[in-house]
């Protein structure tokens, strides 16, 4: 489900309060870890982490009109969902995700290629997922990207 909020504060107005506060914590963890460069704005109907094309100013392959997309998190129908770029693209940085989960929660992983499934706020590793953010910097990310999708 894509949100036609303009800003994250709508976003996150919108939602119930168990997601509400569930998304908010994400954010925030998310806000404390992820590296500098990064900014923070509504993308794809989502709240999303991008490199600006300040930075990359080539863009989104799919769209260069928008900046590079790196995280997101939204609320979906049946799951709250993060979305990383990095674990689509980097299988080291997968295999350590993978390894680290059970570690930090009861809850079977669910993911697909970049999508990390949540059907249970309580159960969201939170810590986890902002120091997943926190693994790639702004020039790793433009790399990665540059090798696994600008060929």
């Amino acid at each position: 489900m894509q949100s036609a909020a303009s800003s994250t504060q709508a976003y996150i107005k919108q939602l119930p309060a168990d997601r509400r506060e569930a998304i908010n914590r994400l954010r925030g963890e998310i806000l404390k870890n992820i590296p500098s460069g990064f900014t923070q704005e509504m993308s794809y109907g989502m709240i999303g982490f991008v490199v600006p094309h300040t930075l990359y100013p080539a863009g989104y392959h799919c769209d260069p009109s928008l900046p590079l997309p790196f995280l997101s998190i939204a609320s979906q129908k049946n799951f709250i969902a993060v979305y990383h770029m990095g674990i689509y693209s980097s299988k080291e940085l997968l295999d350590w995700f993978v390894k680290e989960y059970p570690k930090h929660t009861k809850a079977k992983l669910d993911m697909g290629k970049s999508c990390i499934r949540f059907k249970k706020p309580e159960l969201i590793p939170y810590e986890l997922i902002g120091e997943l953010a926190g693994k790639m910097s702004v020039q790793d990310w433009i790399s990665t990207y540059q090798s696994v999708f600008r060929k």
